[in-house]
């Protein structure tokens, strides 16, 4: 450990490709009291064995920085005589935060989370965050009614997405998408092509990459308001005028049991309890409840998350394997997600298990993840993962395919069976509800614009 007081803190960031990029962006480049020797990397495959490099780092790092396997941290965090290890990824629970403090500070190292006043942006537009307190619990849905309610009232919203930098980080660095054909330029995967596609459906657009003050600073140019649309369970990169946080009635227990989830469901002005109409009723007060008591000053709102198959008919009686979105189901913890739920409610004959005709790289997710049950995660952060997907669906014995990724998965792989996809949505329960909240929101920031200085 450098005892060198004059010299740079030396600095090791584990993250997952996301927000470990934004934190160094924010804090650490350009600043000659650190020197970050590493980045860890987990969650992701793929991402470790790269550098940050160099056209992103800065003029400091003229050779980049590493990126290794989280795996190494002890050995890395040694052998660079690290000062302090930085967590910075999300939807870990509280428990595994502190085994990686554990592992941190056997090395010496201390062990540091940079909260949002450090790595919030400022925006020059008002700014509507949607987080949520677990993967998977509607908050996609979430922005893109949000999104359609601004549009209605003439309003040019621009949706900033969490990272997803999974491909060329320099290229990367800042992305704009207004149509199918721009993600099809960037060679977006198919798990970037989730959160963005249908959003461009429905005619927004979608800003994300890697440098995320410049590309608030794009978004600013094209848009009225910004609306952060996270990932996992972060919070925002951008310092929101009201924040709104979703919780999962399905997962009841989980209001704060997840990094950063629970800073999420703490920090926010109104928090979405969804899913109430396919949760039991005691589930949902017990949600209520839970929040209630980490965040009394929040305002609470009640909504479904409605799912709809295409085409039922098909469905019906039919052997069904079922491909969920990946990573609801994934690091999410969701045994199974909407596709599931659409499949049973059609009355299929029978879901058949993925697992019995998986290739060894699907094999290893659910190695990985044993609480994934008979669905197919929508893996394909990759051409070779991507490619497994279609395998293993083409090898089962299913006569139709149930797909609740958001992407077309059909239109990404070669798949021999016919191909139903499940939708799912944001429904209002009460009145005014979610709409009335942004309503308000947009009122008083139009009123505030408009006030004399």
């Amino acid at each position: 450990m450098a005892n060198d007081s004059s010299a740079p803190m030396r600095i090791v960031i584990m993250g997952a490709a996301g927000r470990d990029f934004h934190n160094f962006n924010t804090v650490y480049r350009d600043n000659p009291r650190f020197r970050v020797v590493a980045f860890t990397a987990t969650q992701i495959p793929g991402i470790s064995g790269r550098r940050y490099p160099t056209e992103l780092a800065g003029a400091g790092y003229p050779d980049g920085i590493p990126i290794v396997d989280e795996a190494d941290l002890i050995d890395i965090c040694r052998r660079e005589s690290a000062d302090q290890v930085v967590f910075a990824y999300s939807d870990v629970t509280h428990a595994e935060v502190m085994h990686a403090a554990s592992r941190a500070m056997s090395t010496g190292a201390d062990f540091v989370l940079l909260g949002p006043r450090r790595t919030m942006l400022a925006s020059q537009r008002p700014v509507i965050a949607v987080c949520a307190a677990r993967t998977g619990c509607g908050k996609s849905q979430t922005v893109r009614y949000i999104a359609d309610w601004l549009a209605e009232w003439g309003l040019r919203a621009a949706v900033i997405r969490h990272p997803m930098p999974y491909g060329d980080l320099v290229a990367e660095r800042v992305q704009r998408f207004a149509s199918l054909e721009d993600l099809d330029a960037a060679h977006c995967s198919n798990e970037e092509r989730e959160e963005y596609e249908p959003h461009l459906a429905a005619g927004h657009l979608v800003f994300a990459g890697v440098d995320y003050a410049e590309i608030l600073a794009a978004a600013e140019q094209e848009a009225d308001i910004v609306l952060w649309d996270g990932g996992n369970n972060d919070f925002s990169f951008v310092k929101p005028d009201l924040s709104i946080a979703v919780v999962d009635a399905l997962r009841p227990e989980q209001a704060g049991t997840h990094h950063p989830g629970e800073t999420v469901v703490r920090m926010a002005d109104v928090v979405v309890v969804n899913k109430i109409a396919s949760a039991a009723s005691q589930d949902v007060q017990r949600l209520i409840e839970s929040v209630q008591s980490l965040n009394p000053n929040a305002t609470i709102i009640r909504a479904a998350s409605p799912v709809t198959l295409e085409d039922e008919d098909a469905v019906r009686g039919r052997r069904v394997l079922v491909v969920e979105d990946g990573p609801t189901i994934t690091h999410g913890g969701m045994p199974y997600g909407a596709g599931y739920v659409a499949a049973i409610n059609a009355h299929a004959h029978v879901i058949v298990d993925p697992r019995d005709t998986a290739t060894p790289e699907i094999l290893s997710v659910y190695e990985h993840y044993p609480h994934i049950a008979r669905v197919l995660p929508a893996v394909g952060y990759g051409d070779a993962q991507l490619a497994a997907l279609g395998r293993t669906i083409n090898a089962s014995d299913a006569e139709i395919v149930v797909s609740a990724t958001p992407s077309d998965l059909a239109s990404l792989v070669v798949i021999s069976k016919p191909v139903v996809r499940a939708r799912y949505g944001f429904a209002e329960t009460e009145r005014p509800g979610l709409a009335g909240i942004v309503e308000e929101f947009v009122t008083r920031s139009q009123a505030q614009s408009a006030a004399p200085r």
